[in-house]
């Protein structure tokens, strides 16, 4: 969001008028200098500093993973502004369509630090600056590069949550920005693939990462490398305390020079579980849960040599509705993580028409083969988180357990009543009376 300043040109001249002096986003001025005419250069005072701002982690969904920003402050010049690569609108046309199949458009913004900074404190998160250590020369490229960003036909960009985000994005500018080389010492002294990285921030028992991980796919189960790790703005903020410039002349310099907190947190943290939940009311102790009545059902359905049919319309329909968004998003969604997904071995989308056949008998031979082979690919399914081909959640495990003894009930059910069937016909042609 952005507050559009009331502009007056005189010459080579302009000014703001005091009505928005102080709310007005002071930097969009050059920008329209510079759309007018490409010669002319901007001059920022000797005490002009550039820094990276990250945001902590919030509540929200979309705040879990935090934030980050760059702030350009000319004291002297009265220029005060934040550069946002976060942004974006749920009033997009075809929003969710376009979230779910990886074509979310997010856009450059920018505002006033005296706008930006309140938003994070309502919601109790951290601001953290870093000021970066550059020459006037290498501040200019990257006043530059930003002012070129912002060009409405430059500013709307393809969100990868990723490999382009808030995060990377000024990465990259403050890096191509610099004389020398950007060299990031620091050592992950433990090795994270994608999944586990954001389970750090969301957390293994919540309902969240319940629906992360029905639709990532294996692709998110392999290790990242340091700079793919800067996705996450808190890494990247950490990256950049040690991170050291080595110009072409061989020296060195730190690129942080100096390191503030503009925003502090009041209280502890935001929690990574949702609420106050019981442990009954998270993921794995509803699956539990789920199993053990399945159980149940199953018991009470074997002692009355009967099928409970609602239950397994609910059950199927369920995981066949929840397998076919995972299918969609594994075949034909451009996010990155979701290819590869083996949770349709047991999230199988035909389940859905399975669903509706247990209602209908003439079919029950078709519904017969297929839980043969649905059973074969909930084996399946198990062997290959077994063998770490791909990361379960914890919660799945009771899930398909259920899915394995209702299935094989329906076989055990179905076989044992074709086999009263074959001996209630074997019966009646011997005891037919018989006509000479």
């Amino acid at each position: 969001m952005y507050i559009k300043p009331y502009i007056h040109f005189k010459g080579n001249r302009m000014k703001v008028s005091s009505f928005f002096k102080r709310a007005a986003i002071v930097l969009l001025l050059p920008v329209f200098c510079f759309a007018k005419s490409n010669a002319e250069e901007l001059i920022f005072s000797d005490s002009a500093q550039i820094s990276l701002l990250t945001c902590s982690p919030g509540k929200i969904a979309y705040e879990k993973f935090g934030h980050t920003a760059i702030r350009v402050w000319d004291q002297s010049m009265g220029i005060d502004v934040v550069f946002n690569y976060g942004l974006f609108s749920f009033y997009t046309n075809n929003f969710y369509y376009k979230f779910v199949k990886g074509e979310t458009d997010y856009m450059l913004g920018a505002t006033t630090t005296d706008a930006f900074l309140p938003e994070y404190a309502h919601r109790n998160s951290s601001v953290t600056e870093q000021v970066l250590n550059l020459t006037a020369k290498e501040k200019e490229n990257l006043l530059q590069a930003l002012i070129l960003n912002y060009q409405p036909q430059n500013r709307v960009y393809r969100y990868n949550f990723v490999y382009d985000n808030c995060s990377t994005r000024p990465r990259d500018l403050i890096m191509n920005s610099v004389d020398g080389v950007v060299i990031f010492p620091k050592t992950n002294s433990v090795d994270k693939t994608f999944r586990e990285y954001i389970e750090t921030y969301v957390g293994w028992n919540t309902w969240l990462m319940f629906g992360i991980d029905i639709v990532f796919g294996s692709v998110s189960d392999v290790y990242v490398n340091k700079m793919t790790t800067m996705f996450l703005p808190e890494i990247l903020m950490d990256e950049f305390k040690d991170a050291i410039v080595v110009l072409p002349n061989d020296s060195a310099h730190y690129l942080v020079k100096d390191e503030n907190i503009l925003v502090h947190q009041n209280g502890k943290k935001v929690s990574k579980v949702e609420g106050n939940l019981s442990p009954l009311l998270r993921p794995i102790g509803i699956s539990t849960l789920f199993l053990l009545l399945g159980i149940l059902i199953t018991y009470w359905d074997l002692k009355r040599k009967r099928r409970n049919k609602i239950f397994n319309f609910i059950l199927l329909l369920v995981s066949g509705l929840t397998g076919l968004i995972a299918f969609y998003l594994a075949f034909f969604s451009l996010h990155p993580m979701v290819q590869s997904n083996y949770n349709l071995l047991w999230l199988n989308p035909l389940n859905i028409v399975a669903a509706f056949i247990i209602w209908y008998r003439p079919w029950y031979r078709v519904l017969f083969y297929y839980f043969i082979i649905y059973i074969l690919m909930l084996l399946g399914a198990l062997a290959v988180f077994a063998l770490n081909v791909q990361s379960v959640n914890v919660a799945f495990i009771p899930l398909i357990v259920l899915l394995i003894v209702r299935s094989m009930h329906w076989l055990i059910n179905r076989r044992n009543s074709q086999f009263k069937i074959k001996i209630k016909n074997l019966l009646k042609k011997r005891s037919a009376p018989k006509f000479h």
